[in-house]
């Protein structure tokens, strides 16, 4: 078993495209390749899940437990020949002031040798203190190579290397040149996800060819293969509730931001998860509830606003008291309407509200929350008080109906005004948070005896609340 974390000295250094670069030559080598994320992202580890052919799993001091985070890992590098972990931001940022939920943290945790990708556009001799420091700074993290990215070419890579080799002893495992093919093109939430590119595969394809030829991954699978062996516990078995539910969710080009672990701890409980199209499909399948996740439904708005049919019976759905979660997207999705710059188009109308995108974002960041009362989902053992989630959303609710019921009281982050997020309307769940399914916030558990309660004993639908 190996593994190795990519950082860098700040974001936007290139690390996730020579994350992808990484995972699709190794895999090329017939290896099977695991993929980690740091922190709650969801589009690198859509591109680094396409790049694998397996599930990129999250790691996030925030949402988990220091001990959860080490048996994730296990777990998953159980069933892999090699990890590639990536890193978000810079080494050694993160929120607190000790670093103890940084990208350094979680290497020294996992005793991960680090790979450090410097953006040495403009640089020379400058580089050797930059480096000098990282490796100073923190002696729990082993830096084990640096990778140079965005170098202007074969006289700029010398110098470099000469100057690292002279002043530091950290071996160059890479040297990437600048080049046009080498980028994915960037939007308002960070790089264009996977799952709405054609041409995702041979991004992938390339990113792979040209880190093989520029970056020395012996060396690297080398290092990589120095590391502790992994003892963590095992998943603990699930009881399947009786009663095989149906949930339909949207996975499309409008909407593809679920977590993998999440939809997974959904099918262990009995669920059958029936995909549908948002864009395309005109009738709602048969279903005893609806997960709409995040995504770029402002992309494809006129699109959606075409499929007549599809929102008419996803808002019947609702009025019906048919058990709904959404959310960020799926929330906009909901609302009445969806106007960014000059254009405005009408969506599903269940939430009493018109979105309106902005230039900046309106809520970014990780989030904490308390249920009021009006929270519809029934409570289920080993529930923590408070919730840990995130959010980030370039879009805000307007013209709410001043008698709406909100689930939560948001006690870090923004939500829908700052103040409340999560949405109620009869069965219906809509909030800006992402949740996810660990630490103590079960929700899956929740949302699911929410739609049986919904559902009924005799299959028929109950109201648990009133629009």
């Amino acid at each position: 078993m190996s593994y190795f974390f990519i950082s860098a000295a700040h974001k936007s250094s290139g690390k996730t495209t020579l994350s992808i670069g990484l995972t699709a030559a190794l895999c090329r080598r017939g290896m099977q390749v695991q993929t980690f994320k740091k922190g709650p992202d969801y589009i690198d580890p859509l591109w680094l899940t396409a790049a694998s052919g397996r599930p990129c799993v999250n790691l996030d001091f925030f949402t988990m437990s220091r001990q959860e985070i080490h048996d994730e890992f296990g777990r998953a590098m159980a069933k892999a020949e090699i990890g590639v972990i990536e890193g978000n931001k810079g080494l050694y940022d993160g929120l607190d002031l000790d670093g103890s939920n940084s990208n350094a943290a979680l290497a020294a945790q996992l005793q991960a040798p680090v790979f450090l990708v410097i953006d040495a556009r403009g640089m020379t001799r400058g580089i050797a203190p930059l480096i000098l420091g990282y490796q100073a700074f923190d002696p729990n993290v082993r830096i084990a190579g640096v990778i140079l990215n965005k170098v202007g070419g074969s006289r700029h890579e010398a110098k470099l290397c000469n100057v690292i080799g002279h002043y530091t002893d950290l071996p160059v495992v890479g040297a990437v040149h600048s080049a046009p093919e080498l980028v994915i093109d960037e939007r308002h939430l960070g790089l264009m996800p996977s799952n709405e590119s054609e041409l995702a595969e041979k991004k992938i394809a390339q990113l792979g060819e040209r880190v093989a030829d520029q970056v020395d991954i012996d060396r690297i699978l080398a290092i990589a293969a120095d590391v502790p062996a992994l003892e963590f516990t095992k998943q603990p078995q699930i009881q399947t509730s009786s009663g095989q539910l149906r949930i339909g969710y949207p996975r499309d080009r409008a909407f593809g931001f679920y977590y993998p672990g999440d939809l997974q701890k959904m099918c262990d409980l009995g669920v059958d998860l029936v995909p549908f199209d948002t864009l395309n499909d005109t009738q709602l399948p048969p279903v005893d509830g609806l997960f709409i996740g995040g995504g770029f439904p402002e992309m494809v708005m006129e699109a959606l606003q075409a499929n007549v049919s599809l929102r008419r019976e996803i808002r019947e759905f609702i009025d019906q008291g048919g058990p709904v979660y959404a959310e960020c997207g799926g929330l906009m999705y909901l609302a009445r309407s969806l106007k960014w710059q000059d254009r405005r188009c009408e969506m599903v109308g269940a939430i009493p509200g018109d979105v309106v995108m902005h230039e900046r974002p309106q809520g970014r960041g990780y989030v904490r929350l308390e249920e009021t009362d009006e929270n519809p989902w029934p409570k289920v053992p080993g529930c923590s008080a408070g919730i840990a989630a995130h959010e980030f959303h370039y879009s805000a609710l307007e013209n709410l109906d001043p008698e709406i019921r909100f689930a939560y009281k948001v006690t870090r982050g923004t939500g829908i005004d700052g103040i409340h997020d999560g949405i109620v309307y009869k069965n219906l769940l809509a909030s800006y948070t992402h949740l996810r399914d660990v630490g103590g916030n079960h929700w899956i558990e929740r949302f699911l005896a929410h739609v049986r309660r919904c559902r009924g004993d005799d299959g028929t639908t109950q109201q648990t609340g009133v629009g």
